[in-house]
């Protein structure tokens, strides 16, 4: 299980028009996703007016953004193991990509029309199902086309969109004023153009040979098969690594605008603009720290040692908070959590792809890549809420932030890199 997995469909490189696609199709699935979590369902769920108080919304956020991560769990690998069985010369990944895609637009869309959180979480599921089924089709696209030596740059346009979409997301609705339905609506038709078509220009090529020809065999053989990726011991460190570094990264991120709103007792108008600064702030370091690393890894092919780093890194975010919570000191820690984690999911996800036991899997491993890492996100914030009602503040959150990061390096220092994948850099 430690040999690096054989690499024969995806021996050639690709030029700029795929990363092109790629990217966008990337940008515009981080936007739709990270925009109403950073900023709109936070704005739905609050309570601040009512008797329950502020906390009440906090943890309603919590609990709505964790359902639906459960969800996605269920959805993403399931959706990556149906299209790696793709018989033929059919398509295995591009009808999982609109049907993510179209599915996610018209949950986006009954998100915003929904009153009241058990409706909202309900259309909130809708949406995490359907960007599970898209990404774990997206992601598969890396092991499926590129060569080694070209995976860390994807891995970058991954993790740089990440960013931007954020930014491009709520900078859209604060500048323009737009309430919470019409932001709903501008994401839901973003994504149904935009998506559909990077999904259908984007080369989809029919299964290796031996991949869907044959029916899975039954019984054991075939349960044992779908575990094989989970005892891979590498591959299972890495997951674990991946999931507790996003729980991290989730607790410093998701609940910033009721930390300025609460924590630092900011106006609701200035928490907005503030929250929008924050976020451009974090965008830039992660743009520059995705291309910088990326494009190391793929030099060096020492993926492990940047990936650990960069979790550490982003560790000194939550302990720049916790030392000093005022404005000032979050934009510093905004910094670091950019560099740290833009350099994490560039050089982690490409990590991930090195460690892919078995290539007539590639969809349904990276599901389960992608499932770590969107976990980790919407777990991040159900912790926090409850991390937040129990102390009546944010210092305990920030600083489980920066312990779970430093966790999370050291559990993904346990997984050794693949020689083969190491020595694959030009």
């Amino acid at each position: 299980m430690n040999a690096a997995a054989p690499e024969t469909h995806a021996a050639q490189r690709v030029d700029r028009s795929w990363f092109a696609l790629f990217t966008l199709a990337w940008l515009v699935i981080w936007t739709v996703q990270l925009t109403p979590l950073q900023l709109l369902l936070p704005l739905q769920l609050d309570t601040a007016e009512s008797r329950s108080g502020w906390v009440a919304g906090v943890v309603s956020s919590g609990i709505v953004l964790g359902v639906g991560g459960l969800a996605g769990v269920v959805a993403g690998p399931l959706a990556g193991a149906l299209s790696d069985r793709a018989r033929g010369s059919r398509h295995r990944r591009r009808p999982w990509a609109l049907g993510g895609v179209w599915l996610t637009a018209l949950c986006l869309a009954l998100t915003g029309l929904s009153e009241g959180a058990w409706l909202i979480g309900a259309s909130w599921i809708g949406v995490s199902v359907g960007i599970s089924v898209s990404s774990a089709a997206f992601t598969a696209m890396i092991a499926d086309q590129l060569p080694v030596a070209q995976r860390g740059a994807a891995s970058a346009a991954v993790g740089a969109s990440q960013a931007l979409g954020i930014v491009l997301g709520v900078g859209t609705v604060v500048l323009l004023g737009l309430g919470v339905l019409e932001g709903y609506l501008v994401l839901a038709a973003t994504l149904a153009i935009l998506g559909s078509a990077t999904a259908l220009l984007l080369p989809d090529p029919a299964s290796p040979s031996g991949a869907g020809s044959a029916a899975a065999p039954r019984g054991t053989g075939a349960r044992a098969d779908r575990l094989a990726s989970l005892r891979d011991r590498d591959f299972r460190w890495m997951l674990i690594g991946r999931l507790v570094v996003n729980v991290g990264n989730a607790l410093g991120t998701s609940l910033f605008l009721f930390f300025l709103l609460y924590g630092i007792g900011q106006p609701h108008a200035e928490a907005e603009d503030n929250l929008l600064l924050l976020i451009v702030v974090y965008t830039v370091f992660v743009v520059l720290a995705s291309i910088a690393v990326g494009t190391v890894s793929d030099r060096i092919g020492r993926r492990r040692t940047l990936t650990v780093a960069a979790a550490i890194v982003q560790a000194g975010s939550g302990i720049v908070i916790v030392a000093s919570p005022t404005f000032g000191a979050t934009m510093v820690a905004a910094a670091l959590m950019g560099i740290g984690y833009g350099a994490f999911s560039t050089t982690g996800l490409a990590f991930a792809t090195d460690l892919l036991p078995s290539e007539r899997d590639h969809a349904r491993d990276l599901g389960v890549v992608n499932v770590s890492a969107a976990l980790g996100q919407l777990l991040g914030p159900v912790l926090g809420a409850a991390l937040v009602a129990l102390v009546g503040g944010f210092w305990l959150v920030f600083l489980a932030a920066a312990v779970l990061s430093v966790t999370g390096a050291g559990l993904t220092a346990l997984a050794r890199e693949r020689r083969g994948a190491a020595q694959a850099a030009p």
